[in-house]
């Protein structure tokens, strides 16, 4: 069984992960990983942090000569910004940790709910964790589930197809030119006129003070059917990749295949129907389902998408009330973007991964990347027989 935990704060020292059950032989690099922390910083929208800092992660234990042992995977991603909060955010007891308190809730945080929930007087003691600072450890865990996935033969694609009300219109694309498409914008929008309309909608918002959210889509190819399960609602692949995009912050909404629009439709604008052709199997000529049935992988492409609302930290701040004086205040503002949905869209790869890696070594089992190998080869051939 794979997991992982991470730990860190946005101004504490590093952010760390270690991750347990990755099979051995599985080629990874600190460089690989570095690739995708680079594309999560980057975006058209970003604020001042990102100039601070330059993400790297250092693989210090687990890999030996670029290759997996079996033993957990420890990562490490330092804050480049620590060394301006080096007391303000130390452990020691001797710390100035009363400087830069926060006693201004910010509304649509995890502010005011985080210190009524672990009794803190200081609010930098929930920001400092609820902080999307976090997703970078889990980019870096979710980069090496992909290198997993890649060595069985899946591939995923995200991009950004709304920020705002601008709304990207990408046609039949095929995936591989989505993705050239998306790694050429500043938006990761594969629509180069929405993008030019989505970067004046954010900097209409910054001129604001304001903040703006959107929407972005993953896309999956390669996955096997029967990843998942129909037995138990916590064992639903559509279930858990679903929870997993949820929890990345400021995602209020997550749709698989049609999602929303399916209930507007008459069933059978919903269903795909299917066909069995000797040389290809079973196989659907639409994919509505967006890849996943009754909890299951059924073959097809998975498509989902997650909407993020607008960053709640604004630079015109809206109103709140001091913990301590009780009294309304302009709530507190802390370092922050204007718009953030191509970063997530980069994090939403990365759960993707970790969640499809979960079902692919519950599926198929190993302690060896050819151990795993050779039972997925199996199980695709008995597929054919059936």
């Amino acid at each position: 069984m794979l997991r992982y935990l991470t730990a860190g704060e946005s101004h504490g020292q590093a952010l760390v992960a270690v991750i347990e059950g990755l099979p051995a032989g599985l080629a990874l690099t600190a460089a690989y990983i570095n690739t995708q922390l680079v594309r999560r910083q980057g975006g058209y929208g970003r604020g001042a942090r990102m100039n601070i800092e330059a993400d790297a992660a250092r693989l210090l234990s687990g890999v030996r000569g670029g290759t997996t042992l079996g033993s957990p995977v420890a990562l490490l991603i330092e804050n480049k910004d620590w060394a301006n909060w080096s007391q303000v955010m130390s452990a020691e007891q001797d710390a100035q940790v009363e400087e830069r308190v926060v006693t201004k809730p910010r509304p649509g945080h995890a502010d005011l709910a985080g210190v009524l929930k672990y009794g803190h007087r200081d609010i930098r003691n929930v920001l400092e964790r609820s902080s999307a600072r976090e997703t970078a450890a889990r980019v870096a865990v979710g980069t090496v589930a992909r290198k997993l996935l890649a060595e069985l033969g899946m591939e995923i694609t995200g991009h950004v197809v709304q920020i705002g009300s601008v709304a990207a219109v990408v046609g039949e694309l095929s995936l591989a030119e989505l993705k050239e498409r998306a790694a050429a914008s500043q938006l990761l929008c594969a629509d180069h006129r929405a993008e030019q309309e989505m970067i004046a909608a954010i900097d209409q918002a910054r001129n604001d003070g304001d903040s703006i959210g959107g929407v972005f889509e993953i896309r999956v190819v390669g996955v096997p059917p029967g990843l998942g399960s129909h037995v138990h609602w916590d064992r639903k692949l559509d279930a858990r990749l679903a929870a997993a995009l949820m929890s990345i912050q400021a995602v209020k909404g997550v749709e698989v295949g049609l999602g929303f629009a399916a209930a507007a439709r008459a069933g059978s604008q919903v269903q795909d129907e299917i066909f069995y052709e000797n040389d290809r199997g079973f196989y659907r000529n639409t994919n509505r389902a967006g890849g996943i049935e009754g909890g299951m992988s059924n073959g097809e492409e998975i498509a989902l998408r997650a909407a993020m609302k607008p960053i709640p930290t604004l630079y015109r701040p809206l109103q709140s009330v001091d913990l301590v004086s009780k009294k309304p205040f302009a709530a507190s503002v802390e370092r922050s973007d204007v718009c953030a949905v191509p970063a997530a869209c980069v994090v939403g790869e990365a759960v993707t991964a970790w969640e499809l890696a979960c079902a692919c070594m519950e599926k198929f089992g190993g302690d060896s990347m050819d151990e795993l190998r050779r039972h997925k080869d199996s199980y695709l051939v008995a597929l054919r027989q059936v």
